[in-house]
């Protein structure tokens, strides 16, 4: 028998720019206080408040916020919540949380990426006071009330990114680790920059499929089984992806051009499998010309460090 959800928690699409299953934030309802795994970024904090409300709880529930990695569509609110709620413990991977007690450098990263729709896609990202943070490093069991997450580091799609599997529900929480997967059977990679990383990528696979959940949840979007198809499917788009950056980088384009003829290519592929309306969604979440200019760094970084023949 598959485990369920537990009754109590609760998923909140938070409804990003008004645009339902993009973001998502799992609720775990410890017994003592609620956890919140991604909460997501600042200009969504009313409808997260909402969806708390529909679910019988508050902002004022929350003990706890477990971030998969520091992206700010994951993890922008969470400063914001702690200014709210002072005794907010945040549980965020080692190598990201220097970033949550100083965003400085993340934000200039962000916004090479983003430019002036940096305050429009995501609000404010406040710092979180370094006593409210607990640094993990892979490996921890993190108990709170009745819940018990075991925490694996997870890095590919991230540096800092981590996943936690919960044995009461069989459930894993996998940030962008597994992907993309709004509609249907449609999977796909979300590998912006900086710091994708194939192999190290391929790894975390393999750490997921060793603990065998039986569901995962995705930030973008929501709970998937069976496990196995879905990880095998991302494999092999994730190959697919990296080789068609790779080829566009022997094109004599600007990188703009390349980036717009990888979307191309990756949105056409997706004809056969997703309405419209669900191929521009995937368009705006999965963002294909970003991962373009991540994969290329990927490739590029690699040719760097490879011995010359």
């Amino acid at each position: 028998m598959i485990p369920s959800f537990s009754a109590n928690d609760a998923i909140v699409d938070l409804k990003h720019l008004g645009n339902p299953r993009q973001i998502a934030c799992y609720v775990l309802d410890t017994g003592d206080g609620l956890a919140l795994i991604d909460p997501g970024p600042t200009v969504c904090i009313e409808t997260l408040a909402n969806g708390l409300s529909d679910a019988g709880k508050s902002l004022d529930d929350v003990r706890h916020i477990l971030l998969t990695h520091i992206h700010l569509d994951h993890a922008g609110v969470t400063g914001t919540l702690v200014r709210r709620n002072p005794r907010l413990r945040v549980y965020v991977h080692e190598r990201g949380a220097k970033h949550m007690i100083d965003p400085a450098k993340l934000l200039h990263s962000a916004e090479r990426l983003w430019g002036n729709r940096m305050a429009t896609l995501w609000g404010e990202f406040l710092p979180v006071p370094a006593e409210n943070v607990t640094a993990l490093a892979g490996g921890e069991t993190i108990s709170f009330g009745s819940r018990k997450l075991d925490v694996t580091y997870t890095p590919g799609h991230a540096s800092h990114h981590v996943s936690y599997f919960d044995s009461l529900t069989g459930t894993a929480f996998v940030g962008d680790t597994a992907g993309v997967r709004i509609a249907g059977r449609a999977v796909m990679p979300a590998s912006p920059p900086p710091d994708i990383d194939l192999p190290a990528w391929e790894q975390s696979i393999q750490e997921i499929e060793k603990r065998r959940p039986a569901r995962m949840f995705l930030t973008h979007f929501g709970a998937w089984e069976p496990v196995d198809w879905h990880l095998a499917e991302l494999r092999v788009k994730l190959a697919d992806w990296a080789e068609r950056a790779r080829n566009l980088l022997e094109r004599d384009a600007s990188d703009e051009e390349r980036a717009a003829a990888f979307s191309t290519e990756v949105l056409a592929s997706l004809k056969s499998e997703l309405s419209l309306e669900d191929r521009k969604n995937y368009d705006e979440t999965a963002r294909p010309d970003s991962s373009w200019y991540g994969l290329a760094r990927y490739w590029r970084k690699l040719a760097e460090t490879s011995p010359q023949v």
